[in-house]
C-alpha cells in the first residue's frame, strides 16, 4: 500500500522556511497597521444636557403624561403621583404625543371607564410609549390579559411611583400592589405630606380614609380599595393647615364613604370636622364628600350643626341608588328608603337651603317596572338639584354580574325616562325673588319669561375658584355649593365676594358682584402657580434661590435634585437646610455624564459631615437610593 507522503517529516520545525516571517517581524508589522475610522455625522450626535434623548435612562429627565379617570379620591392620587414625579425632576406634560411615558390612573366603577382605560393602553403601545398603570382597575384585577407585561402601581403604593416609573423607563416591568400596614394594621394609604401638583391650585382634595364597611353586590371598587382604613385626625388637620399656607381656599374631603370615617381608629366624622373648622381661615370653605345613609344616621344632630357652620358648604352627597327596598336588599345597601328619607328630611329642616345630591342606578338585576316607578316618585318628591344617573353595568367578579339581568333596551329606556324627569324641573327657581308675584299678575308668557330672567334676586356670598368650560365666566359657589357664574375678572379669582343673582338656569345661576361689598381673601399667601409642586417651605425655597445665585452653572440640574426633597417639617432649622443643599448638589452632579469624582473630593474636604458621608458612597449607587438617603437628613 503506498504511503500518504513520499517524505517523512522528522521535525515540525522543518515546515518553517527561511523566508517565512518570524514572530518578532509579525509584531513589528502590526504596529504599522492603522484602522480605518468611519466618519460619523456630527448633527446626529449633537445632544444637550438639558434635552437628553427620549430613550435615555438618566433618571428624572423624561416627559410624562398623566391621565386620570373617576372620583375625586382618584384625582387626589393622580395629583400626588404628578407631584412626586415633578419633584424628582420629570417633566409633566399635557401633550401625550411628546411624552416618553404615559401614566394611566384608572376607574373601575363602570364598563365605559375601563373601556377608555383599555383603549388608552392600546394607543400608548401603538405609539411606542412606556406605560405605567395605576388606579382601581389593575389593583382589582391585575391578571387581566391586556395588563400582562405592564408596570402597575397599587392604590396604596403611590408614594413609590418614582421607582416604578424609573424602572419602566429602563425597560423593566414592575408591580407594586401591596397594602400599607403598621404593626399588622392596615393604614389609610400613602402619607398625606407627599409632594403634589394640584389640578386647581385653589382646591385641595384630602382623602380622609380609603375603603368602606359595605359589601355592595355591584361594586368593583371594594375589590381595589378594600375595607375601611382611616387617617389619624392630626395628619388630616396638618394637611389642611399646609394647604391653606400654600394659598388654597377650598378643601374637599373625599373617600369611598366619608360617613364611616374613624370607625376603625376609635373616632368619628363629626369629631374630625370640628377639628378642621378650627383651622379654616376666613374666606375659605370646606366641602364634604359622599356618605352612605347608615353611617350619617348616627350623627344627624352633629352633622346639621356642622353643615350650618359659615365655613362649611351646606351640601351633602347621599346616594340612594334605588327607591325600592327589595332592590336595595339585593344590592346589600344596609338601609331602606325610609332611612334615606329620614336623613334628607332632617337635614332639610335643620339646615335651610341645603343641597342634597344623590345617585341612582337604573336597571339593576331584578328591578321591576314597579320598583323603577318608586324611584321616579322619589325624584319627583325631592327634586334633587344634583342627580347622578347611572345605567347598570355588570362588573366582572361581582355578585350582581351573576344575577338575572334586566334587558339592555329596558335599562336604556329607564335611564332615558329618569333623565327626562330630572331635566323637567329647575332646582334654582327659588333663588329669584318676586317671580311668583309676576307670574300671578300677567298671563302673557313672553312677559313672564322676561320678568323671570331679569328680576334682581337675592344677594349671596360666593367663593370664586375656577374658570367655566367655555372660558366666558369664572365659576363660584354659594354657601349651598350651587354654581354661580360671575364676570371674568382676574381680581375675583380665589376671593369670596358678594353678588346679586340676576339669572337662573338648570345647573347654574349668574351673579353680578356688588361693588361696595367687602372682598374676602382666604390667605395672605400667594397660591401656587399651575403645575407648581406643593410641599416646599418658604425658608427652603429661599435657601434654594440663594444657592442658585452662588452656583448659577448648576441651575438646571440643581432644580431637578432640590425638588426631589420632601421636607415639609417647618421646625427644621435653617442650618440643616444648608447642609441638605450641599448634599443635594453632590447628588445631582452624580447624575451628570461627566465624572463627579473631582467635585466629590472637594466636597469631602468641607465642614459638612453629611457631605463627607455622602461622598463615601460608591459612584455606582443608584440615584434613587441616594435621594432617599438625603431625605433622611
Amino acid at each position: 500500500m503506498p504511503a500518504a507522503c513520499d517524505s517523512v517529516l522528522e521535525d515540525i520545525e522543518d515546515i518553517v522556511s527561511a523566508q517565512d516571517p518570524k514572530p518578532h517581524d509579525r509584531q513589528f508589522v502590526r504596529k504599522n497597521v492603522f484602522p480605518k475610522v468611519r466618519k460619523r455625522s456630527s448633527q446626529q450626535n449633537t445632544q444637550t444636557d438639558d434635552d437628553p434623548p427620549s430613550d435615555s435612562i438618566i433618571p428624572g429627565v423624561q416627559k410624562i403624561w398623566i391621565r386620570t379617570w373617576g372620583c375625586s379620591h382618584n384625582n387626589s392620587d393622580g395629583e400626588y403621583m404628578a407631584g412626586q414625579l415633578a419633584a424628582y425632576g420629570y417633566k409633566i406634560t399635557d401633550n401625550s404625543a411628546e411624552a416618553d411615558l404615559w401614566l394611566l390612573n384608572s376607574c373601575t366603577v363602570k364598563n365605559p371607564a375601563e373601556d377608555h382605560f383599555r383603549n388608552s393602553i392600546k394607543k400608548a403601545q401603538e405609539g411606542n410609549k412606556k406605560v405605567v398603570l395605576a388606579g382601581c382597575v389593575p389593583q382589582a384585577q391585575p391578571r387581566q390579559d391586556y395588563l400582562k407585561g405592564l408596570s402597575i402601581i397599587g392604590v396604596q403604593q403611590i408614594d413609590r411611583v418614582v421607582e416604578v416609573v424609573e424602572e419602566t423607563i429602563k425597560g423593566h416591568s414592575v408591580r407594586l400592589l401591596g397594602q400599607k400596614k403598621d404593626n399588622g394594621k392596615r393604614l389609610g394609604g400613602a402619607r398625606l405630606d407627599l409632594p403634589k401638583i394640584r389640578k386647581n391650585p385653589l382646591i385641595e382634595i384630602i382623602s380622609i380614609n380609603t375603603g368602606c364597611l359595605n359589601a355592595c353586590t355591584y361594586c368593583k371598587t371594594k375589590h381595589a380599595r378594600g375595607d375601611l382604613a382611616s387617617y389619624p385626625i392630626e395628619e388630616l388637620v396638618d394637611r389642611a393647615k399646609q394647604s391653606f399656607q400654600e394659598g388654597v381656599c377650598e378643601i374637599w374631603l373625599t373617600s369611598e364613604d366619608t360617613g364611616a370615617y374613624g370607625r376603625d381608629i376609635g373616632t368619628d366624622l363629626p369629631t374630625l370636622l370640628w377639628k378642621l373648622v378650627e383651622v379654616i381661615p376666613e374666606g375659605a370653605m370646606l366641602r364634604l364628600g359622599m356618605t352612605n345613609p347608615p353611617y350619617i344616621l348616627e350623627h344627624l344632630e352633629e352633622m346639621a350643626k356642622i353643615l350650618n357652620h359659615p365655613r362649611v358648604y351646606a351640601f351633602l352627597h347621599i346616594p340612594v341608588q334605588s327607591a325600592s327596598d327589595s332592590v336595595l336588599m339585593d344590592m346589600k345597601r344596609e338601609y331602606c328608603v325610609a332611612d334615606f328619607k329620614r336623613v334628607v328630611d332632617f337635614l332639610k329642616e335643620k339646615v335651610p337651603g341645603i343641597t342634597i345630591a344623590t345617585d341612582i342606578i337604573c336597571g339593576f338585576p331584578g328591578e321591576t317596572d314597579e320598583d323603577f316607578q318608586e324611584t321616579m316618585k322619589l325624584v319627583e318628591q325631592y327634586r334633587f338639584p344634583s342627580l347622578f344617573i347611572n345605567q347598570f353595568y355588570p362588573r366582572p367578579g361581582t355578585p350582581a354580574a351573576k344575577m338575572h339581568q334586566v334587558p339592555a333596551a329596558v335599562k336604556k329606556q329607564r335611564t332615558k325616562d329618569l333623565s327626562q324627569l330630572f331635566h323637567s324641573y329647575n332646582p334654582y327657581d327659588h333663588k329669584q325673588k318676586g317671580k311668583l308675584l309676576h307670574l300671578c299678575l300677567t298671563r302673557r308668557k313672553r312677559v313672564v319669561h322676561e320678568l323671570w330672567r331679569t328680576e334682581v334676586g337675592e344677594r349671596q356670598r360666593v367663593l370664586v375658584t375656577e374658570e367655566s368650560f367655555d372660558s366666558n365666566y369664572y365659576v363660584a359657589h354659594n354657601p349651598f355649593y350651587e354654581q354661580v357664574l360671575v364676570p371674568k375678572d382676574p381680581v375675583l379669582m380665589g376671593k369670596m365676594v358678594e353678588v346679586n343673582i340676576y339669572e337662573a338656569g338648570k345647573h347654574f345661576m349668574k351673579g353680578q358682584p356688588v361693588s361696595v361689598a367687602r372682598v374676602y381673601t382666604a390667605s395672605i399667601t400667594r397660591p401656587l402657580a399651575k403645575g407648581e409642586v406643593s410641599g416646599l417651605t418658604e425658608i427652603f425655597r429661599q435657601t434654594k434661590e440663594d444657592s442658585l445665585e452662588q452656583h448659577p452653572t448648576y441651575h438646571s440640574s440643581f432644580n431637578r435634585a432640590v425638588d426631589a426633597l420632601d421636607i415639609t417639617d417647618r421646625n427644621i432649622p435653617c442650618a440643616v437646610h444648608s447642609q441638605t443643599m450641599a448634599a443635594v448638589l453632590v447628588l445631582d452632579l452624580m447624575w451628570l455624564p461627566s465624572s463627579p469624582r473631582t467635585f466629590l473630593n472637594t466636597a469631602s474636604s468641607s465642614d459638612s459631615g453629611d457631605v463627607c458621608m455622602l461622598s463615601a458612597f460608591p459612584l455606582q449607587t443608584p440615584s434613587r437610593q441616594m435621594w432617599w438617603w438625603v431625605r433622611g437628613l
